[in-house]
């Protein structure tokens, strides 16, 4: 199913390698036919792209996994292997750059990569940091017998959405190309083809034969087929094939989704990697002499469906966040709603369900369905569920804010001390089994401020934080239906996806009565927060004013809550986060 399953390294190597085409052909010579043949000499080169997950600032760690990947693919038979932007590092190093240490040992690691390149016998590209007159570089680092033979930097930087390269690099002023076996290259890294013109023409110029694009670039619904279509761009402007090595991993909230391919002048895809899974494949170009270069055609692997593709980056996501900071598993709690049904889904899918534990807390507000809803979907998937119920507590603190709240009525107050309280259960559960406390909540809930700080937005990540209600809803019935396609039952209960949505926090309470209808809520959340829209052109797409205006005010008004959530994983253009950075103390009002 599309669920992220165990770590593993996909290795493809083409079935067969050609440098003689024998043609035959018939000679009419008078009465007579000579048959004759003839033959062309093909020359080629054997490449090996290594999509790798490495991990920002983990130098040794890093470089045992290129070592492994360098050594894979020479068993391929590629003489040159190349690896993505920022690899040794780990993308998006940040801060660390301003760290002189971390730039001495990562000097002394890359000496240390050279050697085992060298011991391999196989030459590499990738990416690096250098340093010139005006300062640091994001820069492509070639390595031949073993020695750094020379480097070039990114040209343009990226400073806008979740990038601020600006910070770190100064953009690199010239050109250059590498003579490697009859294939002169040139280097170019993520941003460098994202603008028409740019360095390709001057490479084509200068007597490039082929492009190493070298990319640390995150994913967005929909990102990997942007790419194809700006490489088609470049490489039919310029005329040379390019070589697209994209980073695979999650980092933060950013997930790097793979993804690499090879691409021909004429613009077709000659081959694509997986999306969201570590791969190291080789790829080979040919030159019949006097002709253009061009990748073989080798294995296109489809791009996934929407929701598969979604479902997948969150999975890896999660995944990476847990297994990189050293955490144990996961915990979270559970409460028969459709929120903590997927997020219970989606880590033990990544993770393994015996890394995964639960624990429902009924209040005196929780239905029976719920508690029955949770159990059930629980044990779907062989996750253990604890209860501990909150009644008590709950009852403990009314009796002991019970002077301090005279004369006041019962409101939204008494509701947060529920949340409020399950939130030190389950910080308690993730301090003891030093798992990470995941959190449940939409992005739909956390646009306008429907979560309780210090409550349910309490914990260390958010697996729904940049997913809409309806999104959520679709990925649900999606992985119940990918279940009933390998003869599994459905892990979600249908239950579940059938009843109105509730925070059981008062009695007989919906959503719908402090929200508009989910399908109205997440469309103006799309064109106000995703793009950014004004009060008319919301209204203009069908939406009644005084509705858009309430959620406005409600998404202006909660910053503050969202400054103080964790992050979660960003699957879309515009997540809160690194995306979008709106001060808090804010006096534009929307009218």
């Amino acid at each position: 199913m599309p669920g992220y399953t165990a770590p593993s390294i996909h290795y493809r190597k083409p079935s067969c390698r050609n440098a003689l085409n024998l043609s035959w052909f018939a000679v009419k010579w008078g009465s007579w036919k000579i048959l004759a043949h003839y033959s062309v000499t093909f020359m080629e080169l054997s490449l090996a792209l290594a999509q790798i997950d490495t991990h920002v600032g983990a130098l040794d760690e890093n470089l045992e996994r290129m070592t492994s990947a360098a050594r894979e693919a020479r068993k391929l038979g590629a003489d040159l292997v190349v690896f993505p932007e920022l690899v040794l590092t780990g993308y998006p190093p940040e801060d660390l750059l301003h760290k002189p240490l971390f730039l001495d040992q990562l000097a002394q690691t890359e000496l240390q990569l050279h050697k085992n390149l060298g011991a391999i016998g196989i030459d590499a590209v990738y990416g690096s940091v250098r340093r010139d007159a005006q300062g640091l570089l994001n820069a492509g680092v070639v390595v031949q017998n073993g020695t750094a033979t020379g480097f070039i930097g990114k040209r343009r930087l990226p400073n806008y959405g979740v990038f601020d390269e600006l910070r770190y690099f100064v953009p690199a002023k010239t050109i250059r190309i590498f003579p490697y076996k009859g294939f002169p290259f040139g280097i170019t890294i993520c941003e460098d083809i994202w603008h028409p013109g740019g360095p390709l023409p001057k490479l084509t110029r200068a007597g490039a034969s082929f492009i190493l694009h070298l990319n640390a670039s995150p994913y967005h619904v929909g990102k990997q087929l942007e790419r194809e279509a700006v490489a088609r761009e470049r490489v039919m402007e310029c005329g040379l094939p390019l070589l697209y090595v994209n980073l695979v991993g999650g980092q933060d909230e950013l997930v790097f989704d793979g993804g690499s391919f090879a691409i021909n002048a004429d613009g077709r895809i000659a081959q694509r990697e997986p999306l969201m899974k570590e791969s190291i494949a080789l790829v080979r170009l040919q030159r019949q002499p006097g002709g253009p270069v061009q990748f073989i055609n080798g294995p296109v692997t489809p791009v996934p469906d929407h929701a598969a593709e979604i479902y997948q980056a969150l999975c890896l996501g999660i995944r990476d966040y847990v297994t990189k900071n050293r955490f144990k598993g996961v915990v979270l709690g559970l409460s028969g709603g459709i929120d903590s049904a997927l997020t219970l889904v989606i880590c033990a899918d990544a993770l393994g369900s015996d890394r995964v534990e639960a624990l429902m807390m009924p209040s005196p507000f929780t239905s029976q369905d719920s508690l029955e809803d949770a159990a059930e979907g629980a044990g779907r998937m062989g996750v253990t569920l604890n209860t501990v119920a909150i009644t008590p507590l709950f009852e403990s603190f009314r009796t002991q804010l019970a002077p301090l709240f005279a004369g006041l009525k019962e409101d939204v107050t008494e509701e947060n001390i529920q949340p409020r309280i399950r939130a030190t259960l389950l910080m308690a559960l993730s301090n003891k089994k030093g798992s990470l406390l995941v959190t449940t909540g939409n992005k739909s809930e956390v646009s306008v401020g429907y979560a309780t700080l210090y409550g349910d937005m309490a914990g260390g990540f958010s697996v729904l934080k940049d997913l809409l209600k309806e999104t959520v809803y679709l990925l649900a019935r999606e992985r119940n239906r990918w279940a009933e396609e390998q003869g599994l039952p459905p892990p979600i209960p249908q239950r579940i996806l059938e009843k109105p949505p509730t925070a059981e926090l008062k009695l007989n309470q919906k959503d719908t009565d402090s929200l508009p209808p989910y399908p109205v809520l997440d469309r103006i959340l799309e064109l106000y927060v995703e793009q950014e829209k004004g009060l008319d052109e919301i209204i203009a797409r069908g939406i009644d004013r005084d509705t858009a205006l309430r959620v406005i005010a409600l998404v202006d008004r909660n910053e503050y809550k969202r400054r103080q959530s964790p992050p979660g994983v960003r699957v879309t253009r515009r997540a809160f986060g690194k995306d979008r950075r709106y001060p808090i103390t804010n006096g534009f009002k929307v009218s």
